[in-house]
This record gives structure tokens, sequence and C-alpha cells, in this order.
């Protein structure tokens, strides 16, 4: 059986999307989708995208990571499977709405760019302590559809993301699913530099978008910048977030950016029956 994909990046997060509305999935889906996301023995990815059927919208979004985990939803994700649904013609419109499990998002196609409403930022907790392994650090939290730690830094460049956003996505305070974490560096009131730890990848990724908008919304918060701001990635892509504070959080929350098709193709048997 061979499977049609698209591999598109969206500011340096790279994706596996398919056309599931006809369920060409195969049946054991965490492990299919942990094995084509491996790199180096099969396509290779970030993530994973399906794209299905909806009552709701113009179609449902269901995201993976590459351990084969699905995620409630993935900002630079949702940009990517929009710009897929409108070059496939699942839509026929530069706007549309799809259905995610953090809500329902809106959509508009920009050239390559997509602009992305997506659901209101919550659950924000700002300057709390964590005890890690090298000593006690003050974090803040936000959940801009999945969990945020945010963690403001002098030098971006010298900070173990690795070893520091390991840690704090398995602390107990984050228990039982634990969360991503963000380090970030104010440039100025528009402009800020982020690196994130990704749960589900276990990883540093070249960007984050819903850890973009966490961050954005927290130093916000702080009044450390304004809307829009711009976010840039350790991909060297910048990603824009606009928002309205308000208690325990933001709404009216956009991202937007670049979801560039990489390429198209077929998948065969090989790189998923290892």
């Amino acid at each position: 059986m061979n499977i049609a994909f698209s591999k598109i990046s969206g500011a340096g997060n790279d994706f596996i999307v398919i056309d599931n509305r006809k369920r060409v999935i195969p049946d054991n889906e965490a492990e299919f989708i942990r094995k084509v996301c491996a790199r180096r023995i099969s396509a290779g990815a970030d993530g994973l995208l399906l794209v299905e059927k909806s009552d709701v919208a113009d179609f449902k979004m269901r995201y993976f990571n590459s351990d084969g985990s699905e995620a409630e939803t993935c900002g630079n994700g949702a940009r990517c499977i929009a710009r897929f649904a409108y070059i496939e013609k699942v839509v026929t419109s530069e706007k549309m709405t799809f259905e995610t499990k953090a809500g329902l998002y809106a959509a508009q196609i920009v050239g390559n760019n997509v602009k992305l409403q997506m659901s209101d930022t919550k659950d924000l907790r700002l300057g709390f302590p964590i005890a890690l392994s090298d000593g006690a650090y003050e974090i803040s939290f936000a959940n801009s559809g999945v969990p945020h730690a945010v963690f403001f830094v002098d030098d971006l460049d010298g900070t173990d993301v690795f070893k520091i956003g390991r840690e704090t996505r398995y602390d107990k305070d984050f228990e039982p699913r634990g969360t991503n974490a963000n380090f970030i560096s104010i440039v100025d009131e528009n402009n800020f530099k982020i690196r994130t730890y990704e749960r589900g990848v276990e990883d540093e990724t070249l960007a984050c978008g819903t850890g973009c908008i966490a961050s954005a919304v927290v130093a916000g918060a702080y009044g450390k910048v304004k809307s829009p701001v711009n976010a840039h990635t350790q991909g060297g892509f910048t990603l824009r977030v606009y928002f309205d504070l308000k208690p325990g959080g933001a709404e009216n929350v956009f991202l937007e950016g670049d979801a560039r098709i990489i390429y198209k193709g077929f998948m065969l048997e090989e790189a998923w029956s290892y």
C-alpha cells in the first residue's frame, strides 16, 4: 500500500501531512507515526498531521508528535495543514475553519504564509519557583492549546535548553502529561528571541508556534512586549503573534508565518514495516 503525503515546513518545524478522510492510515496508528517520523530511516519529521472529516468545520486536524502520541494542537502544524488543505483543494477558499482538540481554528492563506486564529490562551501563572538539579529557577506558565513553561534568560545561546527543558518537562508540578519549556530573551517591546524544548519530540526544535504564543502572552503580562510581537526562532524564521491580554491569559490570539511545501510523494510500506 502506498500513502500519498506532503512534507511541509513551518518556521523550521517539519511535518508529514496526509489526507486521511478515506482512512488510509494503518490500524496500528501510533506505531505507524513513530516509524515514519524517524529521521534517516524513514520520511522523518517533528510530527505528523492528518486531515479528517468534520461535522462542524471544513475539516478536522489531528496532530501527532514524532513519538506517536497525539497532542491537543500545534501552532506551526495548524498553519501547515491549512496550506495543505488549500493546495490539495480540501477547501476552495483562502479562508477556512477547522476542528482541533484545542477548539475551532480559523485560518487565512496569505501567499506562502498563513495567519491563524487560535483558541484563547489560559491558565496564566507568573513568577513561581521550580527546583531543578542545578538550583531553583523562577518561571511562568501559560496554556496556548498545549502547556508551556516560560523562562526569561539573558544568555539565550548559552542556555542548556535540552537539560533544563527536559527536567522541566517531567517536573512534578506538570504531572501527569508534562509541559513544553521555552527560553526567551527580550530584544525590545516588538521582538524577542526564543528556543523551545518540545514535549513528545523530546528535544529542542527549530520553532514552536504555541510556544511563541505562550511566551508572548507571558512577556506581555509582564509589560515586556506588546502585540503584535515578532518571535525570532532558533531556525532563523520569524513568527508574529497577535493577542489581547485578559485576566488569566489572552484572547483574539493569532499566529502568522510561513508554511512551505517542501515536497510531495508516496510512502511505500517499507517506510513503516521495518
